[in-house]
């Protein structure tokens, strides 16, 4: 699924985002700039076609100091449009990312969908997701991404015992890192959480060629990410058992009634 598939799958939110209606705000006060701008600039023309001295010069002094105040109040508009079309933006994806995280009950696709974060929104081309077992100390390795001559070590088996220490203190303790560090290759470690509770993490390795670092708007992806793909995941997988064990249960009574 590519980046425009995810935004068209998530419904337009029913409220403006913050950000937007400063960009039209903007963009309106941009125009009547410029087109003063255009204004003075149309005047001062005049004035030095039809020359004189005296009350012109000041006319003309006076036209080009409200012509250059209009083209810095210009610069600095537009300036503000683009942080806060950039906001805009940002804030889209958290929005997106979020709803589809919670779109399903499915843990197949909701691991799918922190894939599809992972690379589209995030930029990501090599990372791992790791999930705590159930019956065991260790942790499934259930996401394996971009490794396509194969994973090294320690993510070479079907579970990651430990062995990346900048991993094995975010499992540890729950704090989002960021790499990488002398004691560890990857980008970031995020945390995976239910409440208090961590039950995985989301490793990044490699970040896509046209993406050389993790900029400070992904931060805010990756908080998200800690925050809500774990209960997500914890949500899905607890309705895949409870649906098992009714489908289960109907089996039993269907053959107890010889159906």
């Amino acid at each position: 699924m590519t980046e425009r598939s995810l935004t068209e799958a998530a419904p337009r939110p029913s409220a403006a985002i913050p950000g937007l209606d400063l960009v039209a705000e903007l963009r309106s006060t941009l125009d009547r700039v410029g087109e003063l701008a255009r204004i003075v600039e149309l005047n001062l023309r005049e004035a030095v076609e039809h020359g004189g001295t005296g009350t012109a010069d000041e006319r003309v002094q006076e036209l080009e100091s409200r012509l250059s105040t209009a083209e810095s109040d210009v610069k600095e508009l537009a300036s503000r449009l683009v942080d806060s079309e950039h906001q805009g933006g940002r804030l889209m994806n958290l929005y997106v990312a979020t709803y589809q995280l919670h779109a399903t009950l499915d843990p197949a696709e909701v691991q799918a969908t922190i894939a599809e974060i992972a690379i589209n929104l995030l930029g990501a081309e090599q990372f791992i997701l790791l999930l705590r077992k159930d019956d065991a100390p260790d942790y499934e390795i259930a996401l394996l991404e971009g490794m396509y001559d194969g994973a090294e070590p320690p993510y070479d088996g079907e579970s990651y015992t430990g062995g990346d220490a900048m991993v094995d203190s975010t499992l540890r303790d729950g704090v989002l890192r960021l790499g990488p560090t002398p004691d560890s290759q990857a980008l970031a470690a995020v945390p995976l959480r239910v409440q208090n509770e961590i039950v995985g993490a989301l490793v990044l390795l490699k970040l896509l060629d046209h993406k050389p670092i993790l900029r400070a708007e992904d931060r805010d992806l990756l908080d998200l990410l800690s925050a809500h793909a774990a209960s997500a995941m914890f949500a899905a997988r607890l309705f895949a058992t409870k649906d098992r064990k009714l489908r289960t249960l109907e089996s039993l009574v269907k053959l107890a009634r010889g159906e």
